[in-house]
């Protein structure tokens, strides 16, 4: 997908996750986010769009010094969250793709940043959605592209005390182009190939159902999983979510 594409993305998404808030309640019970309501969800979304607004607006090489803003009440809460969002649409929209901005991933360009928000967004609202009772996938094409970032970004942060992944673990979407191989190194880490290969374990599934595993939204049973199941468990529980 283009920087183009993730924009697109956003600006359906986070709109739709204001709607969704809106129409599940703030005081419903967010089952997807263990402990969270609605209310803490929209808060939580609000944040870091103001966070990564803030830092390509302004260019900051670092995230130190940013004042984390108060939450406001619950009764004003989805107004201040729309207003956040346009914000954050009008910044990233404006902003060059490859502009040098602090991120915590190896890639410090704006670019990183609006393809993180389309992202982000795109999971909560799956998470907004199926408090509202709805039973929503995320956009296919755009859940493909987060299985690679995923696969490119998160799997380095490690569950504490994890142990090593115990064979290669090949992903396939099976209704948009996309496949993975993943193979443990020497050194403790994974290796991520875009390929098609024979894995111990192999992942298929519709590519909504693949991010939504990975993100512990969903459990490995919705995918059709070949070879050692017990490989392909342990590669879910590697990564920290934290």
């Amino acid at each position: 997908m283009e920087h183009n594409d993730h924009l697109v993305a956003l600006a359906r998404d986070g709109t739709a996750f204001a709607e969704a808030c809106d129409a599940a309640g703030l005081e419903a019970a967010v089952d997807s986010c263990p402990g969270w309501s609605v209310a803490d969800l929209v808060w939580h979304l609000t944040e870091v769009h103001q966070f990564w607004r803030t830092i390509v607006g302004e260019r900051r090489s670092t995230w130190e010094g940013l004042q984390r803003p108060a939450r406001p009440s619950d009764r004003v809460l989805l107004d201040e969250y729309r207003l956040g969002f346009n914000d954050t649409l009008t910044v990233l929209s404006a902003a060059d793709p490859e502009q040098s901005n602090w991120t915590w991933s190896t890639d410090h360009t704006a670019g990183f940043v609006i393809r993180r928000m389309a992202q982000e967004t795109a999971v909560h609202r799956w998470d907004a959605e199926t408090a509202a009772g709805r039973d929503n996938a995320i956009e296919a094409e755009l859940a493909s592209d987060g299985i690679d970032e995923f696969l490119a970004h998160m799997i380095g942060d490690v569950v504490a005390d994890a142990a090593p992944l115990g064979g290669t673990v090949h992903l396939h979407c099976t209704d948009v182009p996309g496949e993975w191989m993943v193979r443990p190194t020497e050194a403790g880490g994974l290796n991520v190939i875009r390929e098609h290969a024979k894995g111990d374990a192999a992942m298929r599934g519709a590519a909504s159902d693949l991010l939504l595993v990975l993100w512990r939204r969903r459990d490995l049973a919705i995918l059709d999983v070949l070879g050692d199941a017990e490989v392909a468990k342990g590669f879910v529980a590697h990564t920290s979510l934290d």
